[in-house]
């Protein structure tokens, strides 16, 4: 069975230990591509910060970092391609090497957080004893097997699944409107109201777990 886990761990156990205490503001949020090469498992960057080059100077002088390169830029925003030091791709070929995929990776206030799948549980506690051992700790913040995973992940019944699916092909998110409410529920056999229901629940936990959750990740890094 796969295994997500989200936990959080110190800069200096991973990496821009030193960028994130220079620019207090500062925050990091890893762009991950689908790869089992060690070079492209988090090749890009996000950087946030009122003074965005005095974050751009401090990442490009981390000792975590060997090389940085601006891609494109607005006020306080960039977007950068990284190539990391060899003690960071220590970590991630910890990652490759036990079968795992980084999911989301972000930094803030001198802590990362990162969410990685695991094939099962043997590996994920391999991953684990790669920081015991170097007297680094994580700190879990929730684990869970994969079993549906886009309902699991976003809290989508089967139910409200079904009904924003249905809605999305009939074309009532269209603009203009290409369905009505009461010709979904004749081909989802259920009232208009539970229609109604359904949909305001899906679209409800969709946005909570999507559009907020950085936000609130953001929080909690700051609060550890």
């Amino acid at each position: 069975m796969s295994i997500v886990t989200e936990f959080t761990l110190p800069a200096e156990a991973f990496a821009l230990e030193d960028a994130l205490e220079t620019v207090p503001d500062l925050t990091i949020e890893a762009e991950r591509l689908a790869t089992h090469s060690r070079e492209w498992v988090m090749p890009f960057l996000w950087a946030t910060a009122d003074d965005l080059d005095a974050a751009e100077a401090a990442i490009r002088a981390d000792s975590s970092v060997t090389e940085l390169n601006e891609i494109n830029r607005t006020d306080d925003v960039g977007y950068f391609n990284v190539h990391w030091a060899e003690r960071v791709q220590e970590l991630i070929d910890q990652v490759v090497d036990q079968h795992g995929i980084v999911q989301e990776a972000a930094a803030t206030n001198g802590t990362w957080y990162l969410k990685l799948q695991f094939v099962g549980q043997g590996r994920l506690e391999s991953f684990q004893h790669y920081f015991d051992e170097r007297g680094y700790s994580f700190e879990l913040q929730r684990l869970y097997e994969v079993t549906d995973p886009k309902e699991r992940e976003y809290d989508l019944t089967p139910q409200q699944r079904e009904a924003m699916i249905t809605a999305l092909e009939m074309g009532y998110f269209a603009v203009p409107r290409e369905t009505q409410i009461a010709e979904l529920a004749d081909a989802l056999d259920i009232s208009t109201n539970a229609v109604s229901q359904r949909l305001r629940r899906a679209t409800n936990n969709l946005t909570r777990n999507t559009l907020t959750v950085s936000s609130e990740r953001a929080e909690d890094l700051e609060r550890s």
